[in-house]
């Protein structure tokens, strides 16, 4: 594991660690299709029939609604991460609950 990748988990494993809920949501806009976030996290992303990435709810229902959000489990939390890291549209949002902040994705804070 590179220095990059070990900072990239302890910063994830920070965010969803003491009951700090985080959810993901994908910017369609920006989506290229290429399913990079369906291969990291089948369970939280599923292409659609429009070739788009949607995430998909706690129950396996695809949200297509735009800004559609769902829980990112805590299991899954660093095959989130790494599909927002590698989005070649950089359409993936991880956000924490509590105050909507940014955590993973273009807009990181």
């Amino acid at each position: 594991m590179t220095v990059q990748q070990a900072a990239t988990t302890e910063r994830a494993a920070g965010a969803g660690d003491a009951g700090e809920p985080l959810e993901v949501w994908i910017d369609q806009d920006l989506c290229t299709g290429d399913g990079i976030c369906v291969q990291y996290a089948p369970e939280v992303f599923e292409l659609d029939i429009d070739g788009l990435a949607y995430v998909k709810s706690p129950d396996d229902e695809l949200l297509v609604e735009a800004g559609a959000t769902t829980p990112v489990p805590l299991v899954l939390l660093q095959d989130v991460v790494d599909s927002a890291k590698e989005c070649p549209g950089d359409c993936i949002h991880v956000r924490r609950v509590s105050d909507s902040v940014e955590v993973f994705g273009p807009d990181a804070v």
